[in-house]
């Protein structure tokens, strides 16, 4: 589940305490990148933003004057 939320292999063999990569990579094929989906917001202000952040959203990035943001089904 970590390794889908992060798409961060190394950090999940860290947390795992793997000392070889090998063994985290057996696991990969649990992921379905298939069903992936984003929730997207747009904050408009510094408080909508900082509200979307502490909510687990991450910045995308800004067009139009306005900040999106997204965060994972």
């Amino acid at each position: 589940m970590e390794y889908s939320r992060t798409k961060d292999i190394l950090y999940v063999k860290e947390l795992l305490g793997h000392v070889n990569i090998n063994n985290t990579l057996v696991y990969t094929h649990l992921v379905n990148f298939g069903s992936e989906g984003f929730v997207c917001k747009v904050a408009e202000n510094v408080e909508e933003a900082k509200t979307l952040i502490e909510s687990g959203f991450e910045y995308v990035t800004e067009v139009n004057g306005v900040k999106l943001f997204r965060k994972r089904k």
